[in-house]
């Protein structure tokens, strides 16, 4: 079955077709979860978490093939919702492990991707460590392309900058 057949039952109430499009889209999830949150419980309890609401809501969802940036969308305010949360109890900066978008082989890039702005990043991430189409960008985020080609040209020279300096020091 296609994606879209899946999310199509699914709607009907078939758990096995839910589980089927969960599986599809389980590594990509962490992979963004990840990036948000630094720590591979809170990955998990947010894809958990967005899961359930993904569960929870299905019925609503009026276009069947839109289903993998309407559940990317939900893990993203998961995870918005809870930085916000965690920043509120917890003033100190948690040490975390690297992420695969972390490790490029230039550090430095690894620095500068991390000390974006949280609009800036998502972009970032979005278009470039998981490989999604300016457009598909713009629909997970629920934005206008305009905004994300402009973010995504401020960004990259905001990037380019910084590691001109880090070159020439």
């Amino acid at each position: 079955m296609t994606p879209t057949e899946l999310t199509a039952a699914a709607q009907k109430g078939d758990a096995e077709a839910f589980a089927a499009l969960m599986a599809m889209h389980q590594s990509r999830l962490y992979r963004i979860a990840y990036a948000y949150l630094h720590n591979e419980g809170d990955a998990l309890e947010a894809i958990q978490e967005s899961t359930y609401r993904a569960y929870r809501k299905l019925k609503k969802l009026k276009e069947p093939s839109y289903f993998g940036t309407w559940l990317i969308r939900i893990l993203l305010n998961y995870c918005a919702d809870e930085r916000k949360r965690k920043n509120r109890y917890s003033p100190v900066t948690e040490m975390h492990e690297p992420s695969s978008w972390d490790r490029p082989e230039d550090p430095d890039l690894a620095a500068a991707v991390s000390a974006l702005d949280p609009d800036c990043k998502q972009i970032i991430i979005l278009s470039y460590f998981e490989g999604f189409s300016l457009t598909e960008t713009a629909e997970i985020l629920d934005i206008p392309i305009g905004t994300v080609k402009s973010r995504l040209h401020r960004t990259l020279g905001q990037l380019r900058a910084q590691l001109e300096m880090k070159g020439d020091a």
